[in-house]
């Protein structure tokens, strides 16, 4: 079997994406060897549909399971209609999300966790965080991040993804974009870190209660 988990970057350390259709990329685990292949989520810049192109992208690549932060109404219907499992509301590394699932821990959905066009205007920008892509923002921000990471897993894993190692890049304004949109933006990847934080806290508190 295959899984497919919404990352910010291109290995099994990166930090699962709370965003499904807009995240930086896509890595399909094979959960029994733990090898992946990691890929550039071309579907992050687009104006809409991003959730939909997103979920046909890792049906295409033989997934059978989806693990990610948030997912939109049309991409869970489309995750639902290809016969996929949905399991929303996970944050930490892709590693460890991998290995709750197998442990059972992870529960599947058939609901949208956030409405439509979540995840628009985040990305882009230069981050401070160490090790962080060098992202070049796009009109409205949905920009993607330039650092590159090739994914391998115990040396069989495939692809390359151009994402952001070090997390969220603030959104960078531009001529394009009015306050009102900026606004918007900056709320909507607020409320997309406050959910990522969420999910840590709740993992440290599992642990800590183990």
């Amino acid at each position: 079997m295959k899984v497919a988990v919404s990352s910010t970057g291109s290995d099994l350390d990166a930090q699962v994406d709370p965003r499904f259709g807009r995240c930086a990329c896509f890595l399909i685990v094979n959960p029994d060897d733990m090898t992946f292949d990691a890929f550039e989520n071309e579907s992050i810049s687009l104006g809409g549909g991003a959730g939909i192109q997103s979920a046909q992208f890792v049906a295409s690549k033989g997934a059978t399971v989806v693990i990610t932060g948030n997912v939109g109404p049309n991409a869970v219907r489309t995750l639902n209609a290809a016969g996929l499992e949905v399991i929303v509301g996970v944050g930490g590394p892709i590693r460890d999300a991998i290995e709750r699932y197998k442990r059972g821990e992870l529960s599947p959905t058939d609901q949208a966790s956030v409405p439509g066009h979540f995840g628009m205007g985040m990305g882009g920008g230069q981050s401070p965080s160490p090790g962080a892509g060098m992202g070049m923002g796009r009109g409205m921000g949905m920009g993607k991040g330039m650092g590159r990471g090739m994914g391998r897993g115990i040396g069989r894993g495939r692809g390359m993804c151009m994402g952001m190692q070090g997390g969220y890049a603030p959104k960078q304004a531009t001529s394009a974009s009015s306050p009102d949109q900026e606004v918007g933006a900056l709320k909507e990847e607020a409320k997309a870190l406050e959910d990522q934080l969420g999910s840590i806290l709740a993992r440290i508190k599992d642990l800590e209660e183990r």
